[in-house]
Protein backbone atom coordinates (compact mmCIF):
# COMPACT_ATOMS: atom_id res chain seq x y z
CA UNK A 1 0.00 0.00 0.00
CA UNK A 2 1.38 3.08 -0.73
CA UNK A 3 0.70 6.87 -2.17
CA UNK A 4 2.21 7.29 -6.00
CA UNK A 5 1.48 10.80 -6.82
CA UNK A 6 -0.48 13.68 -5.28
CA UNK A 7 -2.16 16.69 -7.11
CA UNK A 8 -3.23 19.98 -5.21
CA UNK A 9 -5.15 23.14 -6.76
CA UNK A 10 -6.47 25.35 -3.96
CA UNK A 11 -4.97 23.66 -1.11
CA UNK A 12 -3.95 25.22 1.60
CA UNK A 13 -1.30 27.51 0.69
CA UNK A 14 -0.53 25.67 -2.44
CA UNK A 15 -2.08 27.26 -5.77
CA UNK A 16 -1.18 24.21 -7.93
CA UNK A 17 1.06 21.10 -6.94
CA UNK A 18 1.90 18.04 -8.78
CA UNK A 19 4.72 15.16 -6.97
CA UNK A 20 5.49 11.81 -7.36
CA UNK A 21 6.62 10.01 -4.57
CA UNK A 22 8.96 6.49 -3.34
CA UNK A 23 7.37 3.81 -2.46
CA UNK A 24 9.79 4.22 0.81
CA UNK A 25 10.72 7.37 2.57
CA UNK A 26 9.66 10.85 1.77
CA UNK A 27 11.51 13.45 3.26
CA UNK A 28 9.60 17.49 3.29
CA UNK A 29 12.50 19.18 4.36
CA UNK A 30 12.00 23.15 5.26
CA UNK A 31 11.18 25.84 7.75
CA UNK A 32 8.43 25.97 9.75
CA UNK A 33 5.11 26.96 7.88
CA UNK A 34 6.13 27.01 4.22
CA UNK A 35 3.75 24.03 3.56
CA UNK A 36 5.34 20.75 5.23
CA UNK A 37 2.74 19.56 7.11
CA UNK A 38 0.27 20.68 4.35
CA UNK A 39 1.35 18.48 2.39
CA UNK A 40 0.91 15.62 4.94
CA UNK A 41 -2.80 16.93 5.61
CA UNK A 42 -3.37 16.13 1.35
CA UNK A 43 -2.33 12.88 2.02
CA UNK A 44 -4.53 12.08 5.14
CA UNK A 45 -7.32 13.38 3.47
CA UNK A 46 -7.79 9.91 1.35
CA UNK A 47 -7.93 7.72 3.67
CA UNK A 48 -10.06 9.90 6.31
CA UNK A 49 -12.10 12.28 4.17
CA UNK A 50 -11.53 14.94 6.42
CA UNK A 51 -8.06 16.79 8.26
CA UNK A 52 -6.17 15.80 11.23
CA UNK A 53 -5.60 19.54 11.75
CA UNK A 54 -8.95 20.60 11.69
CA UNK A 55 -13.01 19.85 11.69
CA UNK A 56 -13.57 22.69 9.34
CA UNK A 57 -12.90 21.70 5.56
CA UNK A 58 -13.10 24.76 4.20
CA UNK A 59 -9.88 26.09 5.98
CA UNK A 60 -8.52 23.66 3.56
CA UNK A 61 -9.06 25.95 0.91
CA UNK A 62 -6.46 28.20 -0.30
CA UNK A 63 -7.72 32.16 0.71
CA UNK A 64 -9.10 33.51 -1.95
CA UNK A 65 -10.29 31.24 -3.73
CA UNK A 66 -13.60 29.43 -4.05
CA UNK A 67 -12.84 25.77 -3.71
CA UNK A 68 -9.89 23.43 -3.52
CA UNK A 69 -9.62 19.76 -5.32
CA UNK A 70 -6.88 17.24 -4.14
CA UNK A 71 -6.11 14.21 -6.44
CA UNK A 72 -4.26 11.22 -5.25
CA UNK A 73 -3.39 7.78 -7.15
CA UNK A 74 -2.72 5.15 -4.62
CA UNK A 75 -1.58 1.64 -4.87
CA UNK A 76 -3.39 -0.87 -2.75
CA UNK A 77 -5.38 -3.88 -3.21
CA UNK A 78 -2.77 -4.84 -6.21
CA UNK A 79 -3.91 -2.36 -8.47
CA UNK A 80 -3.45 1.51 -8.78
CA UNK A 81 -6.81 3.63 -7.80
CA UNK A 82 -7.20 7.50 -8.08
CA UNK A 83 -9.21 9.22 -5.53
CA UNK A 84 -10.07 12.87 -6.00
CA UNK A 85 -11.76 15.35 -3.28
CA UNK A 86 -13.12 18.64 -3.98
CA UNK A 87 -14.25 21.26 -1.43
CA UNK A 88 -16.42 24.51 -1.91
CA UNK A 89 -16.94 27.37 0.04
CA UNK A 90 -20.28 26.54 0.45
CA UNK A 91 -19.30 23.93 2.56
CA UNK A 92 -19.68 21.08 -0.04
CA UNK A 93 -17.32 18.25 -0.22
CA UNK A 94 -17.50 15.62 -2.99
CA UNK A 95 -15.34 12.27 -2.69
CA UNK A 96 -14.57 10.32 -5.70
CA UNK A 97 -12.58 7.12 -6.15
CA UNK A 98 -11.82 5.71 -9.74
CA UNK A 99 -14.13 7.81 -11.23
CA UNK A 100 -17.20 7.50 -9.15
CA UNK A 101 -18.21 9.07 -6.49
CA UNK A 102 -18.92 7.72 -2.61
CA UNK A 103 -21.86 8.93 -0.51
CA UNK A 104 -20.20 7.59 2.86
CA UNK A 105 -16.70 7.88 4.46
CA UNK A 106 -16.99 4.55 5.54
CA UNK A 107 -16.67 3.81 2.02
CA UNK A 108 -13.25 5.40 1.60
CA UNK A 109 -11.86 4.11 5.28
CA UNK A 110 -11.99 0.24 3.65
CA UNK A 111 -9.94 1.44 0.79
CA UNK A 112 -6.22 3.15 1.89
CA UNK A 113 -5.13 3.47 5.88
CA UNK A 114 -3.04 5.87 7.75
CA UNK A 115 -1.40 6.59 10.65
CA UNK A 116 -0.11 10.18 11.77
CA UNK A 117 2.37 10.26 14.15
CA UNK A 118 2.92 14.34 15.69
CA UNK A 119 4.21 16.17 18.24
CA UNK A 120 0.47 15.89 19.74
CA UNK A 121 0.46 12.50 19.79
CA UNK A 122 2.98 12.33 22.22
CA UNK A 123 0.68 14.06 24.68
CA UNK A 124 -1.76 11.84 24.42
CA UNK A 125 -1.22 10.36 27.50
CA UNK A 126 -1.17 13.68 29.76
CA UNK A 127 -3.94 15.61 27.94
CA UNK A 128 -7.72 15.49 29.00
CA UNK A 129 -9.60 12.44 28.10
CA UNK A 130 -11.77 13.78 24.90
CA UNK A 131 -7.86 13.40 23.06
CA UNK A 132 -7.45 9.92 23.68
CA UNK A 133 -11.05 9.31 22.85
CA UNK A 134 -10.10 10.78 19.89
CA UNK A 135 -7.26 8.14 19.42
CA UNK A 136 -9.87 5.19 19.64
CA UNK A 137 -12.10 6.89 17.73
CA UNK A 138 -9.70 7.60 14.72
CA UNK A 139 -8.02 3.71 15.02
CA UNK A 140 -11.29 1.88 15.25
CA UNK A 141 -12.61 3.63 12.34
CA UNK A 142 -9.79 2.35 9.87
CA UNK A 143 -10.48 -1.45 10.88
CA UNK A 144 -14.01 -1.11 11.04
CA UNK A 145 -15.25 1.29 8.57
CA UNK A 146 -18.89 0.86 10.34
CA UNK A 147 -18.30 2.35 13.23
CA UNK A 148 -18.17 5.93 11.74
CA UNK A 149 -22.09 5.58 11.05
CA UNK A 150 -22.44 4.70 14.62
CA UNK A 151 -20.32 7.14 15.85
CA UNK A 152 -22.09 9.82 14.09
CA UNK A 153 -25.34 8.32 15.29
CA UNK A 154 -24.67 8.80 18.85
CA UNK A 155 -23.48 12.23 18.39
CA UNK A 156 -26.43 12.99 16.34
CA UNK A 157 -29.31 11.62 19.40
CA UNK A 158 -26.61 13.48 22.22
CA UNK A 159 -26.98 16.68 21.00
CA UNK A 160 -31.15 16.56 20.35
CA UNK A 161 -31.19 15.02 23.68
CA UNK A 162 -29.28 17.73 25.01
CA UNK A 163 -31.67 20.20 23.53
CA UNK A 164 -34.79 18.76 24.77
CA UNK A 165 -32.98 18.33 28.52
CA UNK A 166 -32.67 22.05 28.42
CA UNK A 167 -36.78 22.80 27.23
CA UNK A 168 -38.92 24.22 30.20
CA UNK A 169 -41.55 21.81 29.51
CA UNK A 170 -40.01 17.76 28.89
CA UNK A 171 -42.37 15.35 27.52
CA UNK A 172 -41.11 12.47 29.60
CA UNK A 173 -42.14 9.70 26.41
CA UNK A 174 -40.05 11.77 23.64
CA UNK A 175 -37.47 11.21 26.25
CA UNK A 176 -38.12 7.89 25.91
CA UNK A 177 -37.42 7.40 22.65
CA UNK A 178 -33.90 9.43 22.52
CA UNK A 179 -33.12 7.49 25.05
CA UNK A 180 -33.79 4.54 23.15
CA UNK A 181 -32.12 5.49 20.39
CA UNK A 182 -28.70 6.92 22.43
CA UNK A 183 -28.30 3.32 24.23
CA UNK A 184 -28.34 1.39 20.85
CA UNK A 185 -25.73 3.45 19.02
CA UNK A 186 -24.12 3.77 22.44
CA UNK A 187 -24.06 0.15 23.18
CA UNK A 188 -22.33 -0.47 20.15
CA UNK A 189 -19.51 1.94 20.63
CA UNK A 190 -19.24 0.52 24.10
CA UNK A 191 -18.53 -3.20 22.63
CA UNK A 192 -15.89 -1.78 19.19
CA UNK A 193 -14.13 0.31 22.00
CA UNK A 194 -13.71 -2.51 24.75
CA UNK A 195 -12.57 -4.89 22.20
CA UNK A 196 -10.17 -2.43 20.52
CA UNK A 197 -8.41 -1.70 24.04
CA UNK A 198 -8.17 -5.26 24.88
CA UNK A 199 -6.27 -5.97 21.35
CA UNK A 200 -3.85 -2.36 21.71
CA UNK A 201 -3.06 -3.24 25.57
CA UNK A 202 -1.53 -6.13 24.25
CA UNK A 203 0.37 -4.91 22.07
CA UNK A 204 1.27 -1.75 23.21
CA UNK A 205 2.64 -3.96 26.18
CA UNK A 206 4.79 -5.88 24.09
CA UNK A 207 6.22 -2.60 22.27
CA UNK A 208 6.44 -0.64 25.50
CA UNK A 209 8.40 -3.73 27.38
CA UNK A 210 11.20 -3.87 23.65
CA UNK A 211 11.32 0.23 24.03
CA UNK A 212 12.32 -0.12 28.01
CA UNK A 213 14.42 -2.97 27.83
CA UNK A 214 11.69 -5.18 30.12
CA UNK A 215 12.10 -2.97 32.99
CA UNK A 216 8.59 -1.54 32.34
CA UNK A 217 5.12 -2.95 32.51
CA UNK A 218 2.45 -1.55 30.54
CA UNK A 219 -1.03 -1.61 31.03
CA UNK A 220 -4.27 0.19 29.21
CA UNK A 221 -7.85 -0.25 30.80
CA UNK A 222 -10.60 0.85 29.43
CA UNK A 223 -12.61 3.35 31.69
CA UNK A 224 -16.64 3.63 30.74
CA UNK A 225 -19.81 3.94 32.32
CA UNK A 226 -21.30 1.26 31.21
CA UNK A 227 -19.91 -1.96 32.71
CA UNK A 228 -22.12 -5.19 32.89
CA UNK A 229 -21.82 -7.57 35.22
CA UNK A 230 -22.04 -10.80 33.60
CA UNK A 231 -25.12 -11.91 32.14
CA UNK A 232 -26.03 -8.65 31.39
CA UNK A 233 -25.70 -6.34 28.20
CA UNK A 234 -24.56 -3.28 26.88
CA UNK A 235 -27.90 -2.08 26.19
CA UNK A 236 -29.33 -2.73 29.57
CA UNK A 237 -26.80 -0.79 31.69
CA UNK A 238 -26.85 1.91 29.72
CA UNK A 239 -30.76 2.37 29.72
CA UNK A 240 -30.56 1.98 33.71
CA UNK A 241 -28.16 4.68 34.23
CA UNK A 242 -30.07 6.80 31.79
CA UNK A 243 -33.21 6.18 33.73
CA UNK A 244 -31.40 6.56 37.24
CA UNK A 245 -29.87 10.03 35.97
CA UNK A 246 -32.72 11.76 34.42
CA UNK A 247 -33.61 14.19 36.96
CA UNK A 248 -30.13 15.25 36.99
CA UNK A 249 -29.91 15.30 33.64
CA UNK A 250 -32.31 17.77 33.57
CA UNK A 251 -31.26 20.10 36.56
CA UNK A 252 -27.94 20.19 34.57
CA UNK A 253 -29.17 19.87 31.24
CA UNK A 254 -26.76 17.51 29.73
CA UNK A 255 -26.29 13.92 29.62
CA UNK A 256 -24.25 13.17 32.21
CA UNK A 257 -23.11 9.46 30.99
CA UNK A 258 -22.56 7.76 28.34
CA UNK A 259 -19.15 7.06 25.64
CA UNK A 260 -18.86 10.40 25.41
CA UNK A 261 -17.29 10.41 28.81
CA UNK A 262 -14.82 7.25 27.93
CA UNK A 263 -11.65 7.53 28.97
CA UNK A 264 -8.56 5.01 28.91
CA UNK A 265 -6.09 4.44 32.28
CA UNK A 266 -3.00 4.13 31.29
CA UNK A 267 -0.79 2.69 34.26
CA UNK A 268 2.93 1.55 34.23
CA UNK A 269 3.74 -1.02 37.39
CA UNK A 270 0.58 0.30 39.15
CA UNK A 271 1.10 4.16 38.83
CA UNK A 272 -1.25 6.07 36.33
CA UNK A 273 0.66 8.10 34.10
CA UNK A 274 -2.00 10.12 33.13
CA UNK A 275 -0.97 11.95 36.45
CA UNK A 276 1.89 10.90 37.80
CA UNK A 277 4.11 9.94 35.51
CA UNK A 278 7.21 11.68 33.71
CA UNK A 279 7.54 13.31 30.91
CA UNK A 280 9.77 10.49 29.26
CA UNK A 281 7.19 7.66 30.93
CA UNK A 282 4.82 9.52 29.34
CA UNK A 283 6.04 9.81 25.72
CA UNK A 284 7.19 6.41 25.52
CA UNK A 285 4.03 5.43 26.47
CA UNK A 286 2.34 7.14 23.81
CA UNK A 287 4.75 6.30 21.41
CA UNK A 288 4.02 2.49 22.35
CA UNK A 289 0.53 3.47 21.70
CA UNK A 290 1.29 4.55 18.07
CA UNK A 291 2.87 1.98 16.76
CA UNK A 292 0.67 -0.76 18.25
CA UNK A 293 -1.68 1.15 16.10
CA UNK A 294 0.42 0.09 13.06
CA UNK A 295 0.82 -4.05 14.00
CA UNK A 296 -3.47 -3.29 14.76
CA UNK A 297 -4.35 -2.47 11.56
CA UNK A 298 -1.61 -5.08 10.17
CA UNK A 299 -3.58 -7.91 11.40
CA UNK A 300 -7.15 -6.72 11.16
CA UNK A 301 -6.59 -5.83 7.12
CA UNK A 302 -3.46 -7.78 6.20
CA UNK A 303 -2.36 -4.35 4.98
CA UNK A 304 0.79 -2.54 6.13
CA UNK A 305 -0.22 1.49 6.27
CA UNK A 306 1.00 4.43 4.84
CA UNK A 307 2.70 6.42 7.97
CA UNK A 308 3.13 10.59 8.38
CA UNK A 309 5.59 11.19 10.92
CA UNK A 310 5.17 15.32 11.26
CA UNK A 311 7.94 16.55 13.13
CA UNK A 312 8.03 14.20 15.48
CA UNK A 313 11.75 13.09 15.43
CA UNK A 314 12.63 16.42 17.20
CA UNK A 315 10.20 15.63 20.17
CA UNK A 316 12.43 12.28 21.06
CA UNK A 317 15.43 11.06 21.98
CA UNK A 318 18.39 9.75 20.52
CA UNK A 319 16.76 6.13 21.71
CA UNK A 320 13.28 6.63 21.01
CA UNK A 321 14.26 7.96 17.75
CA UNK A 322 16.41 4.50 16.42
CA UNK A 323 13.53 2.37 17.93
CA UNK A 324 11.07 4.36 15.54
CA UNK A 325 12.53 4.03 12.61
CA UNK A 326 13.88 1.18 13.00
CA UNK A 327 9.83 -0.26 13.90
CA UNK A 328 9.17 1.58 10.69
CA UNK A 329 11.11 0.14 7.62
CA UNK A 330 8.81 -1.95 6.05
CA UNK A 331 6.05 1.07 5.35
CA UNK A 332 5.86 4.31 2.97
CA UNK A 333 6.82 7.17 5.30
CA UNK A 334 6.35 10.72 4.49
CA UNK A 335 8.87 12.81 7.49
CA UNK A 336 8.64 16.45 7.35
CA UNK A 337 11.67 17.93 9.46
CA UNK A 338 13.57 21.11 9.20
CA UNK A 339 16.71 19.75 9.39
CA UNK A 340 17.97 16.35 8.42
CA UNK A 341 20.09 15.52 11.14
CA UNK A 342 22.76 12.74 9.34
CA UNK A 343 22.25 10.35 12.04
CA UNK A 344 18.34 10.03 11.19
CA UNK A 345 19.01 9.91 7.27
CA UNK A 346 21.21 7.60 8.11
CA UNK A 347 18.83 4.96 9.88
CA UNK A 348 16.39 5.75 6.91
CA UNK A 349 15.79 3.23 3.31
CA UNK A 350 16.61 5.32 0.34
CA UNK A 351 13.67 7.39 -0.90
CA UNK A 352 12.80 11.09 -1.56
CA UNK A 353 13.75 14.25 0.09
CA UNK A 354 11.86 17.31 -0.89
CA UNK A 355 13.04 21.09 -0.21
CA UNK A 356 9.25 22.74 0.20
CA UNK A 357 9.43 26.49 0.32
CA UNK A 358 6.17 29.30 0.20
CA UNK A 359 4.04 25.81 -0.68
CA UNK A 360 6.24 24.80 -3.63
CA UNK A 361 8.45 22.17 -3.97
CA UNK A 362 11.94 24.36 -4.48
CA UNK A 363 14.31 21.55 -4.87
CA UNK A 364 14.26 17.56 -5.31
CA UNK A 365 17.25 15.87 -3.90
Amino acid sequence: MYIKELELDNFRNYEHLEVSFSKDVNIFLGENAQGKTNLLEGIYLHAMARSFKTIRDRELIRFGEEYCKNRAVAFYEDEEHTSEIIISQAGAKAVKVDGARISRTSELLERLHIIIFSPEDLKIVKEEPGKRRGFINREICQIRPGYVSDLNEYRRILRQRNAFLKEDRIDETVLDIWDDSLVRAGARIVRDRRRFIEKIDMISRDIHSRISGGRENLLLEYETDIQPEEGESEEAVFDRILKEDRQKDRFHGVTRHGPHRDDIRISLGGIDLRRFGSQGQQRTAALSLKLSEIRLIEEETGESPILLLDDVLSELDNERQKYLLNSLGDHQMFITTTDLIGSVARSLPEGKVFKIRSGEIDIEI
